[in-house]
């Protein structure tokens, strides 16, 4: 019997196709659903079934497991709980995107809740792969499932993955259940997979994302934020590189050698405009050249990427959080004691030279509480 077939550009309700979807897994039946990669078979991880049926129609052996499609990072915590600091950083700025994760499984792990034959198509060797994909129809359909989704590429052994709906319908009709086609796929190449054991990782599979910039998405980025990013950020930010290359014994160019990069941003900057001539001459004293400083406003990109925000003041703070509520706990004052950094724009170059070394201060400060081995130099 041939699968049923929908055409999203065909549909006039969406959600419609997004329910029938979940009640086709639940009910024990593959899917092809589309990515933004490849076309995915998708199967119930609820039901061992299906997942059964789906591993004999890939024709899998123990080394290819099938991947878990999760919704979120938070999500994925369920399955990896003692995910690394790298591994976070990863997923966080991956997804949802073109990079399968793979990580070690771990005891207290969801999947072993799950019954044996879906255990065994997962992690048969002691590691499991997660996945968010970036497309809406399918993230929709993974957020009203009531369990984990398994998810591997839709073809037989041996032939290349599908990259539009037609192919799938060609190949695969007669051995799944529903197939849902959007059309071409935006990437039309397969996820990256990428291996990460504590603070390593080994691409084990290339695809939509490079290997050369997948070590550069695993970067300790801290973000310093003021008003204009003209006058206190900037400075914020020498001085952070300073201490940092201080604690690894390098230059301050070579901190991307150690996997650090920090930034500055304005809550209300102007993008281009130069540090203040006050903050490059104290900060010349400081032995750090921020001449060629342009400002930037702090944008979502920069503050879903960061792995601590450190806020000049509380209202800077409380600024960033009312737009990303989720970065609360990413989000910090400068000050411990949470007060502000007083802003010395237009004053003399004796007050810059009194709020750097307010800044040093803080900063020393929340430098003893980062676990400095989470960073090696990389070869």
């Amino acid at each position: 019997m041939s699968a049923v077939f929908i055409d999203l550009n065909q549909t006039e309700d969406v959600r419609d196709v997004i329910h029938l979807a979940v009640e086709a897994l639940c009910a024990g039946k593959i899917i092809a659903i589309p990515t933004e990669t490849v076309y995915g078979l998708a199967a119930s991880a609820l039901q061992p079934a299906a997942v059964k049926r789906l591993w004999e129609l890939k024709g899998r052996d123990s080394s290819k497991p099938f991947a878990i499609a999760v919704k979120s990072l938070e999500d994925s915590l369920d399955y990896v709980p003692n995910m690394s600091p790298l591994a976070k950083r990863l997923a966080k700025r991956c997804w949802p995107g073109p990079v399968t994760l793979v990580m070690d499984d771990h005891p207290e792990s969801v999947i072993h809740q799950l019954d044996q034959p879906v255990v065994d198509a997962t992690v048969p060797s002691g590691s499991v792969g997660l996945r968010v994909p970036d497309h809406d129809v399918t993230r929709q359909i993974l957020r009203l499932c009531a369990g984990p989704v398994v998810l591997t590429s839709a073809n037989l052994a041996g032939q290349p993955p599908a990259i539009n709906g037609q192919t799938v319908s060609k190949e695969l009709s007669e051995h799944v259940d529903l197939i849902i086609d959007a059309g071409p796929t935006k990437f039309q190449d397969a996820s990256t997979v990428v291996k990460v054991d504590g603070d390593q990782l080994t691409v084990l599979r290339e695809g939509v994302v490079k290997s050369e910039n997948i070590r550069g998405l695993t970067d300790y980025i801290a973000v310093v934020v003021c008003t204009g990013n003209t006058c206190r950020s900037p400075m914020a930010e020498a001085i952070l590189k300073k201490q940092f290359s201080t604690k690894f014994g390098c230059e301050i160019d070579q901190l991307s050698d150690y996997g650090v990069t920090v930034l500055s941003a304005g809550i209300s900057a102007m993008p281009g405009a130069p540090a203040a001539n006050q903050s490059v001459e104290v900060m010349r004293q400081y032995g750090v050249d921020i001449s060629s400083h342009c400002s930037q406003p702090m944008t979502g990109r920069i503050a879903k990427c960061a792995d601590v925000i450190f806020a000049l003041t509380s209202g800077h703070r409380q600024a960033i959080v009312s737009q990303w509520p989720e970065l609360k706990n990413t989000v910090k004052t400068l000050r411990p004691d949470g007060g502000d950094i007083s802003d010395p724009i237009g004053s003399p170059v004796a007050v810059y030279q009194s709020c750097a070394q307010q800044i040093d201060q803080c900063l020393d400060h929340w430098l003893q509480h980062i676990d400095f081995s989470q960073f090696s130099k990389r070869t």
